[in-house]
């Protein structure tokens, strides 16, 4: 099983963190920057443990104080273990930065993406316009990330895009979300542990790591009236894909 979206330098042990994935069934987890020591820090991450390869970005919260800082990432993203460009997007619930400058720097964000020929990953929450509109001159492959607003599901399956889900579709209030998941061809599927958030709902209460998504591919199994074990090599495959992995 693959946990394609963990904040490692957000846990208190990482190493650990890796090795009970591993005990767990989890061969590989993708973790996130967000800021640039961020991106460093899940670079070395990666480096330092054979099934863990990164994606690094600037998140729409840091925008403000970081988007000025992309140049300094693209050097970071030519490295083999940097497979995507994220978490990139834009969130207008917090409006931590301002939503002008989300919006500028998640389309420097995406060029870069373009330029280096890699995959989006992308947040998106209370903006699902906006979102869709900058994303629509964006060709290359995109992954919405923590999956939460039924709405973008016709557009986004209609443009190919990956949808990834977290712990939170296992809430019993997450009927939507579930229902979503059904929705899903299974060759745009995806799950994740948004570590150490959104734990799912066996573990809920806890910080979150990567050994549970676990959790989370038994919840859209059920859900999606499919075999665990067929839909975790479903899954660990649509990540090879869109992540190049090896």
């Amino acid at each position: 099983m693959i946990d394609t979206h963990a904040h490692l330098d957000a846990l208190d042990d990482p190493d650990t963190a890796v090795a009970r994935a591993a005990e767990a069934g989890v061969g590989r987890i993708l973790t996130v920057g967000t800021t640039v020591e961020g991106c460093r820090t899940a670079l070395e991450l990666a480096e330092g443990h054979h099934g863990v390869f990164a994606i690094l970005g600037i998140h729409p919260h840091e925008a403000e104080s970081e988007g000025g800082r992309l140049e300094e990432i693209e050097p970071l993203l030519q490295h083999a273990k940097a497979v995507a460009v994220g978490e990139t997007g834009l969130d207008f619930y917090r409006n931590i930065s301002p939503p002008n400058r989300q919006r500028v720097v998640f389309e420097a964000e995406l060029a870069l993406a373009d330029r280096l020929g890699k995959p989006v990953v992308v947040h998106t929450r209370a903006a699902d316009k906006d979102t869709l509109d900058v994303l629509g001159s964006f060709h290359g492959a995109v992954v919405l990330h923590c999956f939460s607003s039924a709405a973008l599901l016709p557009v986004a399956l209609e443009r190919g895009y990956y949808i990834s889900f977290a712990g939170n579709v296992t809430y019993p209030n997450a009927s939507e979300l579930r229902l979503a998941a059904t929705q899903v061809p299974a060759d745009r599927l995806l799950a994740e542990t948004d570590s150490p958030y959104l734990a799912p709902q066996p573990v809920r209460g806890r910080p979150n790591e990567p050994a549970h998504v676990m959790h989370t591919l038994a919840g859209l199994a059920a859900a999606r009236a499919e075999d665990p074990a067929e839909l975790e090599a479903r899954i660990d495959a649509n990540a090879t894909e869109v992540f190049g992995l090896s």
